[in-house]
């Protein structure tokens, strides 16, 4: 975590962009199998996750970002009955999904353990109980094997992971080929939800790319 002894963190936005957030508490920091990992109390966000070096979600505005990932599909879709969430680790994901009472399979598949472990410790209110919900299908496996090798259809697919600049666990999740995969496991009716990045002016490169890539497959 980069950090000074002042207790700022550095927030790497963007190559020309750093937020500072002050840091009242360090609750944990380590290295996962896949990734670094902390959770830290900031003085205006409560508690966070960061992954790699870069804020994930925080106690604070989580709601903003996993209401407006899942919510729409969710809403479009006459009847969502089986859904499938790549990455969400934290849980909030599947929260949002479980809110909806014609769910009733959701298979959430985060290949990091550790990191799920260490949000359900440190952040409870991301999930609020989901992962005790019978509905819940909680699987730590490449979300990529489990598409192709399972054969299932799911009405909704939410793909929730870190953004895709990141060469890291899920980076070949943002692939052509991936979404070929997702449009071939969708139901005739089926959605698909992808968080493609930050659509703020210094990261639109990135934005669009999802964007086209996204059209090629499935327009």
């Amino acid at each position: 975590m980069d950090t000074d002894p002042d207790k700022w963190f550095y927030d790497r936005v963007s190559r020309n962009l750093i937020q500072l957030h002050s840091i009242e508490e360090v609750l944990y920091t380590g290295q996962t199998k896949f990734q670094s990992a902390e959770i830290i109390r900031s003085g205006s966000f409560g508690k966070c996750l960061v992954l790699d070096g870069k804020i994930q979600s925080s106690e604070a505005d989580e709601f903003i970002y996993h209401e407006a990932l899942v919510q729409p599909s969710m809403l479009t879709h006459p009847c969502p009955e089986t859904v499938f969430i790549a990455g969400g680790g934290e849980g909030a994901t599947l929260r949002e999904v479980l809110s909806h009472n014609t769910v009733k399979r959701a298979v959430m598949v985060d290949i990091d353990e550790q990191v799920v472990a260490l949000c359900q410790k440190f952040l409870p209110n991301h999930s609020r109980g989901s992962f005790e919900d019978e509905r819940t299908e909680l699987l730590h496996v490449d979300a990529r094997d489990y598409l192709a090798k399972s054969g299932e259809l799911f009405d909704i697919i939410i793909i929730d992971l870190p953004d895709p600049i990141e060469e890291g666990p899920a980076y070949l999740l943002y692939t052509q080929e991936f979404y070929q995969l997702v449009r071939d496991r969708l139901t005739e009716n089926g959605i698909i939800t992808v968080q493609a990045g930050s659509a703020a002016l210094t990261e639109l490169l990135n934005f669009g790319a999802v964007n086209n890539t996204l059209k090629s497959v499935f327009l």
